[in-house]
């Protein structure tokens, strides 16, 4: 299943596979998005940053013209070069990464005892409309508690996402509590895979955690590490939907592993910002 930037879900138990447009998105959202958040990056650059997380030039180029493709990028000549920079729709995508990651958190502590339910009916023959839709409600958060009625903790506003879909007519948005009669663990536990939230959790934490045992941020590559570890913090996130915490298994290991995350993070932000300062040819879009 696809984030709604496209970034693929794996099912690898040893960890995020992601392809190269999740890097290229995890990239302009570090170096772009909070920079000046509109400027343009030499392709040159961007093949530079990718190839020290083992992505290789043709896959750069290619990435980039799908992505222009696809409305999330935008070009600009300069002589014989060519910069890369963010449409509003990526700059979207991003914000919206960028408040998971920085702003709710991977634990809810404050949950209100409210839940967000989604009740859908498409065309059997809408395939891909479905897909977005499902892909877009497990990014919100969203489980299925049956076959055409998902369920998400707290008061989601699905709205607008649904609206760019353009399936606001087959779709009916609920905000309700739960009734003392259901078992809201036991429905937790048959909507959502918490064995596979946790072991994303699990193996992130036991890889990042080994990172800072070997010096993180006293490295030559603070530019590729973080590149690294949003990607994959990302990806251990995505299919999390922020569960209530009382209603989750002791020890849940979100904590450690987000605690990690921001460790490292923390470590190397100010190496990696002075890095692309040097490394990344810039220039601001035309009006």
């Amino acid at each position: 299943m696809d984030t709604p930037d496209g970034t693929p879900d794996s099912d690898a138990s040893d960890g995020p596979q992601p392809r190269p447009q999740s890097l290229m998105l995890a990239f302009f959202g570090n170096h772009v998005l909070e920079g000046d958040g509109d400027v343009c990056v030499y392709s040159g650059s961007i093949i530079d940053v990718l190839g020290r997380v083992g992505v290789g030039e043709q896959a750069v180029r290619s990435t980039l013209t799908r992505m222009v493709n696809r409305g999330l990028l935008r070009r600009r000549r300069e002589g014989r070069k060519m910069y890369f920079g963010l449409t509003p729709q990526a700059s979207r995508v991003l914000w919206d990464g960028r408040t998971r990651i920085w702003k709710q958190g991977a634990v809810n502590d404050d949950w209100d005892g409210t839940w967000t339910l989604l009740g859908f009916s498409l065309p059997d023959s809408w395939k891909r409309q479905r897909h977005d839709l499902r892909s877009r409600l497990t990014w919100s958060g969203f489980g299925a508690l049956y076959s055409g009625l998902w369920i998400a903790p707290g008061n989601v506003d699905i709205a607008a996402a649904v609206a760019e879909l353009g399936l606001t007519d087959h779709v009916k948005i609920f905000h309700a509590r739960a009734d003392v009669a259901t078992d809201i663990e036991l429905m937790i536990r048959d909507t959502w895979d918490l064995e596979g939230i946790a072991a994303r959790y699990v193996t992130f934490d036991k890889r990042w955690t080994a990172v800072l045992g070997s010096g993180v941020g006293s490295g030559d590559d603070p530019i590729g590490t973080r590149l690294r570890l949003v990607s994959e913090w990302l990806w251990t996130i995505r299919t999390d939907p922020r569960l209530p915490a009382r209603h989750l298994p002791p020890e849940w290991p979100a904590r450690p592993a987000e605690e990690t995350f921001r460790r490292v993070a923390e470590l190397t932000a100010a190496p990696a910002r002075r890095t692309a300062g040097e490394l990344l040819d810039t220039v601001p879009p035309l009006r």
